[in-house]
């Protein structure tokens, strides 16, 4: 194991604590210095590994929370059910570990918006998106897979921020919106194969620049 994979697991271990303390003191060194207190690691260490400032501490936040989910939804888990359903569960996975730490939430979202962060913040949400199609079974190679990242990326950015400020029971209003956003997209989705999809005797965009390129001899 390398240093920077012992310092990773240990920003991981470390981050859901620090996420506890930046509700008070926001995402700082004195919430790192809190979490390593709590969770009895040197605080020089604990300090050492957050010397990139916030954004290294969100991330280490969002990678902890990556990690929870696919530990409670492994994707044999996930494999007999339905694509939305699927989908749904993993979102939901990660809303439930941020329960309880909205304050925190809040904040990390509004120094993700920082225009020095938003390439950062661009990343972060790229490799979530990711992670939660692979635990769903996506295996696709083509357009599909950059479209279907974007646009639950999409749905996760837009479903945090009613999250934050959701004050309703058990977070009901988060979970109606989630589930309306989901339905909107299965189907676009049913509506865009039917559009792409070739069929016989009908007109086909796909098939029409495929013979403009290669033309029958």
């Amino acid at each position: 194991m390398t240093q920077d994979d012992t310092l990773d697991a240990l920003r991981q271990r470390l981050a859901p604590a620090i996420a506890d303390a930046a509700a008070f003191d926001g995402w700082s060194e004195e919430a790192v210095l809190a979490a390593a207190q709590a969770l009895g690691v040197d605080p020089a260490l604990a300090r050492y590994a957050f010397a990139d400032g916030p954004m290294a501490m969100i991330a280490a936040w969002i990678a902890s929370i990556d990690a929870a989910m696919a530990a409670a939804l492994p994707a044999a888990q996930l494999s007999n059910l339905p694509i939305r359903e699927r989908i749904r569960r993993l979102v939901q996975a990660r809303l439930d570990a941020l329960t309880g730490r909205e304050e925190a939430l809040r904040r990390a979202m509004a120094i993700m918006a920082m225009p020095q962060n938003l390439p950062a913040t661009a990343r972060l949400g790229w490799s979530s998106a990711d992670a939660m199609w692979r635990l769903a079974g996506d295996t696709a190679a083509d357009y599909n897979h950059y479209t279907k990242r974007l646009t639950l990326g999409a749905i996760y950015t837009a479903t945090l921020a009613i999250f934050a400020n959701d004050t309703s029971d058990d977070h009901a209003d988060t979970r109606a919106f989630l589930d309306r956003r989901i339905d909107g997209v299965m189907k676009f989705e049913k509506a865009k194969a039917r559009f792409t999809a070739p069929r016989e005797g009908t007109f086909s965009i796909t098939r029409m620049l495929g013979r403009m390129r290669y033309p029958a001899r």
